[in-house]
């Protein structure tokens, strides 16, 4: 009996020694198994080759297809999902100068002060431990404030506000509930010369 090449199922290619059996074994087989090891239904050793490298480049090609589609995909969701306003804030910049608020005393108060805000609004410290001190920057449109309010327990605490290092104002708060306020407008500042 003689032995037929089985057809591969893998994307192998046939190995050499079951592809090319030796002429004399061929011969032994007999007419009807001869032809079908070297006939029409089997595959020559080229042709597996040629299947072989053009699976592999399909391969290939699908693999770099999903690579640059992953990539876009990633590029799209960075786009969505960005969140940073550096764009925006560049062009939305606001002239603004260094304020320093400081409150000195003892005890609690509520200290409200103009700072560089979006939405406009004064920032609050509620129940501050005094002595408390920050420095912020204020948009020069703007004119920097500090005011405080004392609890119920009172004392006296004073505010003091410096623009750009120099000590414009100061103003004291005693008692129970007492206030105090500290504001200023900003000095006029020559332009640098050119």
């Amino acid at each position: 009996m003689g032995i037929t090449p089985p057809k591969s199922t893998t994307d192998q290619p046939i190995s050499e020694e079951v592809a090319e059996e030796p002429a004399a074994k061929r011969s032994d087989t007999g007419s009807g198994t001869a032809a079908t090891a070297s006939g029409a239904g089997s595959t020559s050793p080229s042709d597996a080759a040629s299947a072989s490298a053009d699976r592999h480049s399909l391969r290939g090609a699908l693999v770099v297809g999903g690579a640059m589609l992953a990539a876009c995909a990633g590029l799209i969701l960075y786009g969505v999902l960005d969140t940073s306003k550096s764009d925006d804030t560049a062009e939305h910049r606001v002239p603004a100068a260094p304020v320093t608020y400081e409150v000195t005393g003892e005890g609690i108060a509520d200290i409200t002060y103009q700072a560089l805000q979006t939405s406009g609004k004064a920032t609050v410290a509620k129940a501050a431990t005094l002595p408390w001190r920050t420095t912020v920057d204020v948009p020069l449109d703007q004119d920097p404030i500090v005011n405080i309010v004392l609890t119920q327990q009172g004392g006296q605490a004073r505010c003091t506000l410096a623009i750009r290092g120099q000590h414009i104002q100061s103003a004291t708060a005693t008692g129970a509930f007492g206030r105090a306020t500290c504001t200023s407008q900003f000095p006029h500042q020559e332009p640098p010369e050119s």
